[in-house]
């Protein structure tokens, strides 16, 4: 029987794990360590903002998966006081049982053994500054009831693709999702994707929306915020023209992979969202 997770060797040399029903691998490019910095730690300030912070910080982990985000973030922030909460949100633990029992070839474990093996026993663990919560199941059900959860600083957005997971991609879920956000509290949201799609479906949702770091062989992420001041190059109104002569910018209404180019609808919300009037204001 073919076991339901990989480890591969990327070009780069370094190690990560290959999904074989999805046929998809984390981090596929530069690996798990340097995509976690660039994607996340980064292009959050991660350090300066949590450095600033009065109280607990609390991140939203979108797609547990081996760790590897949390972990990369944990280990650049761990000499400061502030009190880090995160909540980790995942259908299946397989990929993280999985990493703990190839620990040694992925190399970013070490040293957090016992917190993953509390995590997988008890859903949660505390060390240090950091307390560490698992929340297992449908993200999108759970963000669509409401579920009682602090408001994040920041959201680390990591699903499969959405060719492969397209309910973690569609317009409800990021509506949701922005309606779990506290207005009062500034947060951020990068993600690997630079897709139209994901872009128009963001600033529907109510997001401000801008250009994300490179990262591997993407040119461009994508960077989304309830604050435009977190965004350092917020998508202009030039950037509509890209939008309206795409054939694949129109959000998935359903959680069924497609492309569409924009309906006269979409395209009229769209020109009229808070992003763009700001700017011609």
């Amino acid at each position: 029987m073919q076991e339901a997770y990989q480890i591969v060797r990327l070009a780069n040399g370094t190690h990560s794990i290959h999904a074989v029903a999805e046929r998809e691998t984390f981090h596929p490019v530069i690996g798990p360590v340097a995509e976690a910095e660039a994607l996340y730690v980064k292009q959050l300030n991660l350090r300066e903002r949590l450095a600033a912070s009065a109280g607990e910080f609390v991140i939203w982990d979108v797609g547990l998966g081996s760790a590897a985000n949390v972990l990369t973030a944990v280990r650049a922030t761990r000499d400061l006081a502030p009190r880090l909460r995160i909540i980790s949100f995942d259908r299946t633990l397989g990929p993280l049982q999985f990493a703990l029992e190839h620990a040694d070839e992925l190399g970013f474990i070490a040293g957090y053994e016992r917190q993953l093996k509390e995590l997988l026993e008890q859903g949660r663990s505390h060390f240090e500054n950091v307390t560490w919560e698992m929340r297992l199941g449908d993200f999108p059900a759970r963000v669509r009831a409401a579920r009682e959860e602090p408001p994040p600083h920041a959201i680390f957005f990591d699903a499969f693709s959405p060719a492969k997971n397209p309910a973690m991609w569609s317009a409800p879920l990021f509506a949701d999702l922005f309606r779990q956000l506290d207005p009062a509290r500034p947060c951020a949201m990068p993600t690997y994707s630079r897709s139209t799609m994901l872009r128009v479906t963001l600033l529907l949702a109510g997001f401000y929306v801008g250009v994300g770091h490179a990262t591997g062989e993407k040119e461009e992420t994508t960077m989304a915020a309830n604050d435009l001041a977190l965004l350092a190059e917020p998508l202009r109104r030039d950037w509509l023209t890209r939008a309206r002569r795409s054939r694949s910018a129109e959000p998935m209404w359903e959680p069924v992979y497609r492309q569409a180019p924009l309906s006269a609808e979409t395209w009229e919300r769209l020109e009229n969202c808070h992003q763009f009037q700001a700017e011609k204001g």
